[in-house]
């Protein structure tokens, strides 16, 4: 169901992204936004992981330079039936953690130094999980896509509000129209944006509860991590409020409305999470965790 709703509200993304390009130009304007939603999504596709891991700073480790992060990633793609992504680490106070790449041959995770050192192996193997579940959905594709697609319809909006729209005097829209439009479309951009990405983080939780078989590791983690990330800045994010959407839980500071949230609400996470460990048919692996 949640599979079938993304696809929705891509669809309702991109309707809205060549609606725009037509109030900018007409016929012409939709073939305009067509071309340019395809050139910036294949610069995302191939390149959105090496800019999302530059802007934080993230190092690449290996199993010689840190042994027991490396291996629990490796154990983890294992019981995932995932390639073995790169890790990377990236020196930031707060707790949290992001994947991104174009599919999981081609996947990374990045974990920050502040998610290393205050939680536990257990919740850390939990939020690790989590994150192999994007990659097994190919969520960091399906958000990169629409971040790119969300921030063109901002610019087209901005373009048609300063440029007038449409020359065409027969414009059923009119003025006002097409200027309550160049307004309302980039925050309607947002909330489906918002919308699938509290979609995908579900999914991600039940993916890590079933990698691990353990759910409540990752219950905790998140519990741990909010409470931490409200006090604790995480200033490369604050810089990059866009990129947001990656992390496992929201790193900016400050209100944001429930529905502009791009995360569902970390209670609610817990509480699905503590339904699938209650329940008969959530299985306790065995092997790597003991």
């Amino acid at each position: 169901m949640n599979t079938l709703r993304t696809g929705i509200l891509m669809a309702a993304l991109t309707g809205l992204f060549l609606a725009v390009g037509a109030l900018l130009g007409g016929g012409t304007g939709v073939v305009i936004a067509f071309a340019m939603a395809l050139a910036m999504n294949l610069f995302a596709y191939w390149n959105s992981d090496k800019v999302l891991l530059s802007m934080y700073g993230a190092r690449q480790v290996d199993a010689a330079s840190e042994p027991g992060l490396y291996g629990m990633v490796e154990k983890l793609a294992a019981q995932a039936q995932l390639p073995m992504p790169k890790v990377y680490i990236t020196e930031n106070p707060q707790p949290n953690a992001f994947a991104t790449g174009r599919n999981p041959q081609h996947a990374a995770v990045c974990v920050t130094t502040g998610l290393m050192q205050q939680c536990s192996q257990e919740e850390l193997a939990g939020v690790l999980a989590h994150e192999l579940g994007h990659v097994k959905h190919r969520d960091t594709l399906t958000m990169t896509i629409t971040a790119v697609i969300a921030g063109a319809i901002s610019m087209l909006a901005n373009m048609a509000f300063f440029m007038g729209g449409s020359r065409d005097r027969d414009h059923p829209m009119g003025m006002v129209g097409m200027l309550v439009v160049t307004m309302l479309a980039p925050i309607a951009a947002m909330l489906v944006q918002a919308a699938i990405s509290r979609s995908r983080e579900f999914e991600a939780d039940r993916a890590g509860a079933e990698i691990t078989g353990r759910p409540m590791w990752l219950a905790s983690a998140l519990g741990q991590i909010e409470r931490a990330a409200e006090r604790t800045p995480n200033y490369p994010a604050d810089a990059n409020p866009a990129t947001a959407h990656m992390f496992i839980i929201n790193p900016l500071h400050g209100g944001i409305g429930s529905l502009f949230a791009t995360h569902p609400s970390t209670e609610e996470r817990i509480a699905r999470l503590t339904a699938m460990a209650g329940a008969d048919a959530m299985p306790v692996r065995k092997g790597p965790w003991g």
